[in-house]
């Protein structure tokens, strides 16, 4: 007898928390049919108000869908509205919890995305070739015995095909791979860009930045242990650290609160070797309500379960809302030394003061060459990070430049990102 996990059969667990969906196998009970009460489907939600609203637009479409069918409503939960839901997206959090609540009257759990859509009868259809059913600690088993346990089943039925593929017909689940606008993408004059650099990097990391993305942004400074005109850079008298860089970024902080325009709401802090696109931020920012405290960028985790936090990788690129800002600053939480990790002491910060994190996969704390093909393949992505052997300028025109989304359909897209 064997758990069985179902996934789909191009991605590893380590990036699915980014993709479409996972399913547990919960109990012993052999079924002939598998009945829509007998799933859980739980979204992987976030507070910030829009995606509070995808996940329950996407609860609402599964249960009309059960009601059409004449079926008894399944449960839907969405993991933000639980009460211990910090580090749930890392689904090992809530194995136990689900197990003693579920595992005596349930077969599946079905984990998805806010933006994952659901084909209920697929699903079920699909579901149904599946009968073997152990309980959920056997899942666990696999990833702390090393993988000494129950495999990974592929089932091509879970797709992440957009929903317009010639495929859709078959899939049980498709995912939605457009970049979210909700109304006209936010001003260039809403975005101030803050460049972490120091001296050494100036003639090296500066010039790929000019020669990229700092033409697509109206704000922009750049931040230093040395004031050079000709860039020009700003000297914040913080002294460069080897690492960390919290007492840099906490300066930032307080220069964009005390002397930015308080009309900007957002600001965005970058490294000097982050790769972004300033015009594809400024579509998703219009989906964000700058008045709430948003702390936006890609999203990991510290000692999560055991009193830890979220926070957003520095690299990527940080996105906070002015309120944010505003709130971090009023708390008089900071850095214990200069070179303490910024992005961590942040999420510390934040969690700290009840404000959750917002995660969005489009941001890259690392190259491109770092992730799967079909992984990127999903994606219209927003950064990337690290100018390590590989052309910086190169990286930039083939994912990230604005003139991609006039200059290229999808498959030409994919056809020069496969040679990269």
């Amino acid at each position: 007898m064997h758990s069985l996990w179902c996934t789909n059969s191009i991605f590893s667990l380590a990036v699915v928390r980014n993709l479409s969906l996972i399913l547990f196998s919960l109990n012993i009970f052999i079924s002939l049919f598998t009945e829509l009460q007998e799933i859980v489907f739980v979204i992987q939600s976030q507070s910030n108000s829009f995606h509070s609203k995808r996940a329950e637009d996407l609860e609402r479409n599964i249960l009309k869908q059960a009601e059409e069918l004449g079926k008894e409503l399944p449960r839907v939960l969405l993991i933000h509205q639980m009460d211990r839901h910090d580090g749930a997206w890392t689904i090992l959090p809530l194995m136990q919890d689900f197990s003693a609540s579920y595992g005596r009257n349930s077969s599946w759990i079905f984990f998805c995305e806010e933006d994952t859509r659901i084909q209920i009868v697929k699903l079920l259809e699909t579901l149904r070739r599946f009968d073997n059913y152990l309980p959920l600690h056997d899942i666990a088993l696999y990833i702390w015995q090393k993988g000494n346990g129950p495999h990974l089943t592929p089932v091509p039925e879970f797709c992440t095909d957009d929903l317009n593929s010639y495929k859709a017909v078959h899939c049980a689940t498709m995912f939605s791979n457009f970049l979210p606008v909700c109304v006209n993408p936010v001003k260039k004059e809403d975005i101030f860009v803050a460049v972490k650099t120091c001296r050494k990097f100036h003639r090296d990391r500066i010039p790929i930045v000019k020669q990229t993305w700092e033409g697509e942004a109206t704000l922009v400074e750049y931040y230093s242990d040395y004031a050079e005109t000709s860039i020009p850079t700003i000297d914040l008298g913080v002294p460069n650290t080897e690492r960390g860089h919290c007492g840099k970024t906490f300066a930032i902080l307080e220069r964009f609160l005390n002397h930015s325009s308080s009309k900007t709401p957002w600001l965005v802090i970058v490294d000097d070797d982050t790769l972004i696109s300033i015009f594809r931020l400024r579509k998703l920012l219009s989906c964000y309500d700058p008045n709430e405290p948003v702390f936006l960028g890609e999203r990991y985790g510290y000692g999560l379960g055991t009193g830890g936090y979220s926070y957003i990788t520095g690299g990527g690129g940080m996105v906070f809302s002015r309120e944010a800002i505003q709130k971090l600053l009023a708390s008089k939480c900071h850095c214990y030394s200069n070179d303490a990790p910024d992005d961590m002491v942040l999420g510390m910060c934040f969690s700290g003061l009840g404000i959750p994190i917002t995660h969005c996969p489009l941001f890259h704390q690392a190259r491109p060459m770092d992730y799967p093909k079909d992984y990127l393949a999903h994606q219209i992505p927003i950064s990337f990070h690290k100018h390590w052997n590989v052309d910086p300028v190169k990286v930039y025109f083939t994912w990230l430049a604005p003139k991609m989304e006039d200059s290229f359909t999808e498959k030409k897209q994919r056809r020069i990102r496969e040679d990269l």
